[in-house]
């Protein structure tokens, strides 16, 4: 089916079918509990950036009390002013889990629900806990479905950072689901939200990337609200002949994905790729390679003895970076996050700060960095490779290739690995009896109040 083809009534037919999915499996839930953890360690550490914390100064100014809080702040503010700071703190260190097709899938969606939430339980509808995770499972999939859905799989071919271009949709659907409403009501929210959607890739590697998450979850919860009293919006608004698929994709649009048969949850399978690293998921490709590479020659003198780096990659426009203008554009760069990982031996979060990007051995060594993009390597995240080669002084070649990174859907880690980054980034900011706490209410096994956790926080 393609853009010109008129539907009939697909975003009716797309709400009814994630409405009517239980999203009760125990595997499921517990996945959602790892996503939930991940999710709150990575706004928890990017929380003091300078993008989030002008986002907060706004909201704290414009509406200074509310019942959701501001994560790592001190302060609560209303559910839509706390879902866009919030997003936004979850995103800014890119170190939330990617997803196939890509997307970051939690920062749009998890604030929104973590607000809206917090709202619910202070109006007296009991513990939200598990009905959170319910709504984040239908969001993941929502979001899923829409990727597929845009026909734009590999990450060359983008025409919008994904976040923004499906987001909101999928926060108002879940957030719809946590709220009980009608089919009526959540068909509204998703199709208002569907006129909240897009993103410019122009933004990527700017503070602006951050918001792009932070906008989508505002979007999608007000969209929800607005929604419960009544506010309407055009019954298909994803699918009619001017709607969000024909007009953002044109004949790329797929819309039989959005209704395909949901047999395994996409939280499940195909899953997310874990991030062991805080920079865009492509790079973690390099990284991998120039630490695998430094661990196998401990004896050579990166920083002394290096001629010249040739890195062979596929066609990836938007991340050939050979000189990146600060410590956030070097997440966005093969080249930065190569030297960095060449010389440090590890890539975290002070990997990109200015005063890294412009230290004289990274300044050195990216001068000695040429990338080869090939066009026969695919740029699908799930099929793509990376060759590295370090040439030495003494005409010596090192070489390393990467087929795919540690916590990526081949290489998987474990759920210890995860707890044990999200235990290492919370301990960082809050101590470490905050991070056991969180730990323990997140991963339990029974319901949980959302208010209890993000009073930790």
């Amino acid at each position: 089916m393609n853009a010109a083809t008129p539907t009939n009534d697909l975003t009716g037919s797309f709400v009814n079918l994630l409405l009517a999915w239980p999203a009760a499996d125990p595997v499921l839930e517990r996945q959602c509990r790892l996503l939930l953890l991940d999710g709150l360690a990575v706004a928890i550490a990017g929380a003091h950036e300078l993008g989030p914390s002008i986002l907060a100064k706004l909201a704290q100014r414009d509406v200074p009390a509310g019942p959701a809080r501001v994560i790592s702040k001190g302060f609560s503010t209303g559910v839509v002013q706390a879902a866009r700071v919030n997003g936004a703190a979850m995103h800014v260190l890119d170190f939330e889990p990617m997803w196939n097709p890509p997307n970051h899938a939690l920062s749009p969606l998890l604030p929104a629900l973590l607000a809206l939430a917090q709202w619910r339980e202070a109006s007296g509808c009991g513990a939200q806990g598990k009905a959170l995770l319910r709504a984040l499972a239908k969001g993941i999939e929502a979001q899923g479905r829409l990727r597929l859905a845009s026909g734009q799989i590999e990450p060359g071919k983008l025409t919008m950072h994904p976040p923004g271009a499906v987001g909101p949709m999928a926060a108002a659907l879940a957030c719809a689901e946590l709220m009980t409403l009608t089919q009526e009501q959540v068909v509204a929210a998703v199709s208002m939200a569907a006129s909240r959607c897009g993103s410019v890739l122009a933004n990527v590697g700017t503070m602006t990337k951050a918001l792009h998450c932070g906008d989508a979850a505002a979007n999608g919860v007000e969209a929800a609200l607005l929604a419960a009293e009544g506010f309407t919006a055009n019954v298909d608004a994803i699918g009619s002949p001017r709607g969000w698929g024909p007009a953002l994709f044109g004949a790329t649009f797929e819309p039989q994905h959005l209704t395909a048969a949901l047999e395994v949850a996409r939280a499940v399978q195909p899953g997310p790729a874990w991030k062991l690293f805080p920079s865009q998921f492509a790079t973690h490709f390099v990284i991998t390679a120039a630490l695998e590479l430094r661990a196998n020659h401990p004896a050579v003198n990166l920083s002394e003895q290096v001629e010249r780096i040739e890195l062979r990659t596929p066609v990836m426009h938007y991340i050939d970076r050979p000189k990146p203008e600060t410590g956030l554009d070097g997440k966005f760069s093969w080249q930065y996050t190569t030297a960095v990982a060449l010389l440090d031996g590890q890539v975290e979060p002070k990997s990109f700060t200015q005063e890294r990007r412009f230290s004289a051995d990274v300044v050195s060594l990216l001068e000695k960095i040429v990338l080869n993009r090939d066009a026969t390597i695919s740029g699908r995240l799930d099929q793509m490779h990376v060759e590295l080669k370090v040439v030495l002084r003494d005409g010596r070649e090192l070489v390393q290739r990467c087929d795919a990174p540690l916590g990526s859907w081949t290489r998987p880690v474990g759920p210890e690995k995860i707890r044990d980054k999200a235990r290492g980034l919370i301990t960082e900011v809050c101590g470490g009896d905050v991070a056991a706490r969180v730990d323990a209410i997140v991963m339990g096994e029974g319901d949980f109040e959302v208010c209890e956790l993000m009073a930790l926080i």
